[in-house]
């Protein structure tokens, strides 16, 4: 199974975001959408898992859980946008928080992170997809899942590190 892994949108759906994840079966938003059409546009790819971030506004909160658990391929996941541990969350406070899960998916800092621990990828944050900040790329990621082979992942940047 492939997904697709992007977070904080923040109301912009990048065309490189249809590019990146055209063969994704399924797609998991960390929260920070903006807008409820940024789930529809996605749903045209795959089904979406989503969750509200601290920026999304009534509706979004209404219609998304702060926090999302789910299996995939044998694989328990969670997926938060990770505001509710303040500004610089960290994976060892996810692990912490969600002990019960093989992965941990979360956005919220705009900052791309792999964490791997005895080649499981274990913690990922795909970065900030929607309008840049802090001078990083846009980037989104994708993860392999196959049950009985530890997940595999990678960043996949949306723009250069001087593009907007």
């Amino acid at each position: 199974m492939r997904l697709g892994i992007i977070s904080d949108t923040h109301g912009l759906l990048r065309p490189e975001v249809f590019d990146a994840f055209k063969q994704v079966d399924h797609i998991l938003h960390a929260g920070d959408v903006g807008e409820l059409d940024i789930i529809s546009a996605l749903e045209v790819l795959a089904p979406v898992t989503a969750v509200y971030g601290n920026t999304d506004g009534k509706v979004l909160r209404a219609r998304l859980p702060a926090v999302a658990t789910l299996e995939l391929d044998g694989f328990p996941i969670v997926i938060t946008h990770g505001h509710q541990f303040g500004r610089a969350v960290t994976p060892a406070q996810l692990h912490e928080a969600f002990p019960d899960a093989d992965i941990i998916i979360y956005g919220h800092t705009h900052r791309p992170l792999l964490e791997i621990v005895d080649v499981v990828v274990t913690v990922m944050n795909p970065g900030g997809a929607g309008p840049r900040r802090f001078d990083i790329p846009a980037s989104v990621g994708i993860m392999e899942l196959e049950a009985g082979i530890p997940p595999r992942a990678r960043l996949v940047p949306l723009t250069a590190a001087d593009e907007d």
